[in-house]
């Protein structure tokens, strides 16, 4: 049975329905935090029961028959992130699991200025020792994550962000074919893929020019120094430490972390990837704020 922890969550839950079209349901199981946002899919056919990668016996249950295990790394950075990641391995291991699987990023490093690829990277070296097979999708950086960047420009016409470098911004949807392809196709890749990637690499200036086409209206990219712009965060509230990680994504970009285009996610999904236009015109041409990542 092929197990996927966080179902309900953006990307889990594509990867489940991707994954649907290619096996069976009795095939299919999901490891999630609340059963009861999953019924759809357990009126489907799919196994469902409650996961929490802090509680180690719930983790033997849900992966429970697992050949494989799918864990979608969580919504957190540092070492509370880090040591989820390794009671999940931990359990998908104790459960028999053949091969571990793991939604990384590309730009993943320990010397990386972004603390999650710091973390997928400490995620990595753990899977390099559980013991079982793995692999390790490095994906391309959310293309939902530039338009939830642009939502206070949507107000103000002004993208006031710190200097940043080129992103291969990448679909969600594109994302979770690929890692369904993968699952469903065991051992296509052994260790870390290639980044998967979307099929060109932007600036915010390019974004820019895309989201005055998009809405209509004239959107101006405007370069906040980085303490400055930690300022305006801590000032609306942000957190420091969040303001700090932030920040870390305009310098990981500065220094071309995530400028790498790749085809092997084309390849996977045998056409091109979702451009970032496409899908800024589908969370902002009525206005709409785009998702978090």
């Amino acid at each position: 049975m092929i197990i996927v922890t966080g179902a309900t969550g953006q990307l889990g839950r594509q990867i489940v329905e991707r994954l649907l079209t290619r096996v069976p349901a009795d095939q299919v199981g999901v490891s999630v935090r609340d059963p009861r946002k999953a019924q759809a899919f357990a009126d489907r056919g799919v196994r469902v029961r409650r996961g929490v990668f802090t509680d180690a016996a719930g983790l033997a249950h849900a992966f429970e028959g697992a050949s494989q295990v799918l864990i979608v790394s969580v919504d957190k950075m540092g070492e509370e992130c880090v040591e989820q990641h390794r009671a999940a391995i931990e359990g998908a291991v104790a459960a028999g699991a053949r091969r571990v699987l793991y939604t990384s990023q590309m730009g993943a490093h320990a010397a990386s200025h972004f603390q999650a690829c710091r973390d997928h990277a400490a995620t990595e070296e753990m899977l390099r020792t559980c013991g079982v097979p793995f692999t390790s999708l490095r994906n391309g950086f959310y293309a939902t994550s530039a338009a939830h960047f642009l939502d206070p420009a949507l107000e103000s016409g002004q993208i006031v962000l710190p200097a940043d470098g080129p992103v291969s911004w990448t679909a969600h949807a594109d994302l979770a074919d690929a890692a369904a392809a993968i699952l469903a196709d065991e051992g296509r890749f052994d260790g870390p893929t290639p980044a998967l990637t979307g099929g060109e690499a932007l600036t915010f200036d390019d974004i820019a020019k895309i989201a005055t086409e998009v809405t209509g209206r004239v959107m101006t990219r405007i370069t906040a120094p980085d303490d400055q712009f930690r300022e305006r965060m801590v000032g609306q509230g942000v957190p420091a430490e969040t303001a700090d990680q932030l920040l870390g994504i305009f310098a990981a970009s500065r220094v071309g972390e995530f400028a790498t285009v790749d085809p092997t996610l084309a390849n996977l999904l045998g056409r091109e990837p979702l451009s970032l236009r496409t899908v800024l015109r589908e969370r902002l041409s009525n206005g709409r704020p785009g998702e978090g990542s």
